[in-house]
């Protein structure tokens, strides 16, 4: 599958590679001895008044019964918040992790389930969006019929890529849409960053089967034997269609993606985006790297009319494109065989699934076990038709006050953020201005969105599994492409409702938070507001953040990327975020492998100044009026209780490993805290004291906002 490039205009809360759908976690006894609150003060002589409300989660939103009352809070407040719970919660056999963003989408797919079984069964109005849903689930689901296929329905592609005659070939193959291939040149539609009205096309590194550069270049024995594990793998999936020189094909395989990986960026300097805005006419790229045929390339993706595209990766892609005719035609072909097979895997016989699972599950995620038939087929008809399965959940699932309680918290957060802007005393009076334009015109979308995708064109046969998600690639591929030459829609969602994340979008300047995040623990429009404003505000606040992160600072008002600081603002902020990024970089969540300061530095910068603001939106609704105490906890301490409840989670050690080297979100632990030592309110919420290991000096905290 192409990248599409959008993706790198967008910070989400977590990583958005879909996970796995776990088995439900069995739930902390009702007997758990609840954390015992810190006494901050000596106590009233008048009992605490009980929490009004009902919500889901304890009794006012927060549960302190997974808690740990062992912990001290300054030694570490990720597991004083929920450290019962990691201890009595196990991760499930078909995930590589399990928290309570897992749980939420555990929830989400069965809610998702239901709506298409019943869809199933009723056989509604053929052809609309709905039955074409229903279809491609029951197809997916129907392992038996595919099985009995075989590997007949990849015969004409398989037949395609031994039939090249030529390197020019071999370029058509790698630019059919239709296609499920690596290649180490990427195109795809995105949004013209300088200009945010236009799209344009996107060239980019890609080409690799390791999750990232260092998979194949550190010489560490784990990444040996990953590579080992990997040369068995394709040899494996390569004698499947009778290759009589699959071991010798995967060395050939594994070779070539060395060389792929040799040349690409490492993956902090991607996030750069000023780096990464390399405008190039068609004309250009050819002078530049005449070896590659790039007319050719355009052309086989329905490109060729367009004569300027945005090279990401400059340097990346000019050796890239170097080195694709030094490789034999040979390597080309077994190469895309196998990135073919591995990408059709689900809709191919089992063995195949099998031994894909096997690799990409097992080996370098840790999973024991394949995620159920019916788990996959929900994340695989929320790809397909994401926008048909979410009206139906929006209609049966989403409350309408949720999206009447978000407006008010994200308004109220835009009034915590102007406060802290104008506050800071390392920012210009005209940078503030500027500020304080770009917060007053950040967009929220809230639930869903307006209008939904048509999919009409799309030809869901009853069935073809293989079929199915073939055309579903041709039809979004052209629904990008269709995009060219027109203004830019700015009330296009991506991300469906039922998807349990958020994100920032820089170049339309918007924030965005599906249906499915808006419930507990993160929203309850029954529990304590300090709860609230500790779980979902301080996500709001997160993706606000993105807009004045080191990234996402560097888009205007308007969402156009360009340098609207002034330098001493933008020394003074550097001075800030250097300070973060190293001290994310010493954390080290495994041994030997430390967190990347550099490459986290957005999300962490989107985390530390998006729960300051919260709180600063929580006190300003307080009105200057003391919180109440309830339970013998203060509303700071049910802030930050709040906050750190989200983050709960377990990894598998390979999990763990692949975020730390891939995603640009911090593990868990720290964005609890990493971000906590960083806010003065916290120490005085808990008492935390000069010789706590959590403790920073006033000095070493970085105050950004």
């Amino acid at each position: 599958m192409r990248r599409n490039q959008l993706l790198s205009c967008l910070s989400a809360l977590v990583c958005m590679a879909s996970c796995a759908a776990p088995e439900p976690a069995t739930p902390p006894p009702a007997t758990a001895a609840a954390v015992k609150p810190v006494e901050t003060a000596a106590p009233t002589q008048a009992p605490a008044p009980a929490f009004p409300g009902k919500p889901k989660l304890g009794t006012f939103g927060v549960d302190v019964a997974g808690a740990d009352p062992s912990t001290k809070a300054g030694k570490d407040f990720y597991t004083f918040a929920g450290g019962r719970w990691m201890k009595e919660n196990q991760i499930p056999a078909d995930r590589s992790r399990w928290g309570v963003f897992d749980q939420l989408r555990e929830e989400s797919d069965t809610n998702v389930r239901a709506i298409l079984d019943e869809q199933v069964k009723s056989k509604s109005t053929a052809g609309d969006g709905a039955q074409k849903a229903a279809d491609f689930y029951a197809a997916y689901l129907d392992t038996a019929a595919i099985d009995k296929k075989g590997f007949a329905p990849a015969k004409a592609d398989l037949a395609a890529i031994a039939g090249a005659k030529s390197l020019a070939d071999i370029v058509k193959l790698m630019g059919r849409p239709d296609l499920p291939v690596k290649t180490p040149i990427e195109m795809s539609v995105t949004l013209d960053e300088k200009n945010p009205d236009r799209y344009v096309v996107g060239v980019g590194q890609g080409g690799l089967g390791l999750p990232d550069r260092e998979f194949y270049l550190k010489a560490d024995k784990q990444f040996e034997e990953i590579r080992t594990k990997y040369l068995a793998h394709i040899t494996k999936v390569l004698a499947m269609v009778g290759d009589k020189q699959a071991a010798a094909n995967a060395k050939a395989i594994l070779a070539l993606e060395t060389q792929i990986a040799d040349r690409h960026w490492p993956i902090a300097d991607r996030r750069e985006r000023d780096k990464t805005y390399n405008p190039r006419t068609i004309a250009e790229l050819q002078k530049e790297s005449p070896q590659f045929p790039w007319k050719v390339y355009l052309d086989a993706q329905g490109y060729g009319k367009e004569s300027q595209v945005i090279v990401a990766e400059n340097t990346a892609v000019a050796k890239l494109a170097q080195l694709f005719p030094t490789v034999s035609l040979s390597t080309w072909k077994v190469y895309l065989t196998y990135h073919f097979l591995r990408a059709s895997a689900d809709v191919l016989p089992s063995q195949l699934d099998d031994e894909v699972f096997d690799f990409t599950g097992r080996t370098l995620n840790g999973q024991p076990q394949q995620r159920e038939r019916w788990k996959r087929g929900i994340s695989a008809v929320n790809g397909a038709l994401g926008d048909a399965v979410g009206e139906l959940y929006v209609a049966r699932f989403f409350q309408p006050k949720a999206k009447t309680e978000m407006d008010r918290l994200v308004e109220n957060l835009r009034k915590g953020y102007a406060v802290r802007i104008q506050a800071v005393d390392w920012m210009s009076p005209e940078t503030k201005k500027l500020a304080l334009e770009k917060l007053a015109t950040f967009r929220p979308k809230i639930g869903y969105p307006t209008k939904w995708k048509n999919y009409a064109a799309l030809q869901i046969v009853a069935g073809d599994a293989f079929g199915n998600k073939r055309r579903s690639q041709i039809w979004h591929h052209e629904y990008e492409r269709a995009k060219l030459g027109k203004p830019s829609d700015r009330d296009e969602w991506f991300m469906t409702p039922q998807t349990v994340n958020a994100y920032y979008n820089s170049t339309f300047n918007e924030i965005v938070f599906p249906a499915a995040i808006l419930q507990p623990p993160f929203f309850d429009a029954e529990a304590d507001p300090a709860v609230n404003y500790g779980g979902i505000g301080g996500v709001i606040g997160h993706e606000m953040g993105h807009g004045f992160d080191d990234q996402g600072a560097k888009s205007d008002a308007k969402g156009v990327l360009r340098t609207w600081w002034g330098p001493a603002d933008v020394e003074a902020f550097k001075k800030r975020t250097d300070a973060l990024a190293d001290q994310y970089s010493r954390f080290e969540p495994l041994p030997g492998i430390k967190v990347n300061g550099r490459l986290t530095l957005g999300e962490n910068i989107g985390d530390v100044g998006g729960l300051t603001v919260s709180y600063q939106a929580y006190q300003l609704s307080l009105d200057g009026k003391p919180a109440p105490t309830f339970d013998g906890y203060t509303g700071d301490q049910r802030f930050f209780l709040g906050w750190a409840q989200v983050w709960r989670a377990l990894y598998r050690d390979q999990a763990l490993r692949n975020q730390v080297l891939t995603d640009p979100h911090s593990p868990a632990v720290y964005r609890v805290n990493g971000v906590v030592r960083n806010l003065d309110a916290w120490y005085k919420a808990f008492d935390v004291k000069a010789d706590d290991p959590l403790y920073l000096a006033p000095e070493k905290r970085v105050r950004i906002w």
